[in-house]
């Protein structure tokens, strides 16, 4: 068994939450990414968003969300991945760029469009009323 580790970013607003779409890629993941040999959860976070986004995440405003795990999409049936997610304020304009291709609001009823571990956090997050 394979798990693969990501830290992701949990920006809700008005009952909606920040989907990003990789290029080439035909289901929306959460923005985040995996870390890098020796960096911190905060600071795979800051980066990543940083490259996926062109915002800069708040260290300071982090909050551990949770730590979800399920089948990678797209990947053999013993590949998981470990998604540590964090909500956080930021500053700037969003703007896709790097290897993202489009950034959506999206709601539960577009849970069909996610991951699977993308999927159990919208879950997660519809029966807690944050993500309508």
């Amino acid at each position: 068994m394979k798990t693969i580790d990501k830290v992701a970013w949990i920006h809700l607003d008005d009952g909606r939450i920040l989907g990003a779409r990789s290029r080439g890629k035909d289901v929306y993941y959460l923005p985040g990414g995996k870390p890098e040999p020796g960096e911190s959860a905060l600071d795979t976070l800051v980066r990543e968003i940083d490259e996926e986004l062109a915002v800069t995440i708040d260290p300071a405003t982090a909050r551990h969300l949770g730590t979800f795990e399920a089948q990678a999409h797209g990947r053999a049936g013993d590949v998981t991945v470990r998604m540590t997610c964090y909500t956080a304020d930021h500053h700037g304009t969003l703007t896709p760029s790097g290897e993202i291709a489009e950034i959506a609001w999206l709601t539960y009823a577009d849970r069909t469009r996610v991951s699977p571990v993308n999927q159990l956090i919208f879950t997660h997050l519809h029966q807690t009323g944050a993500l309508h």
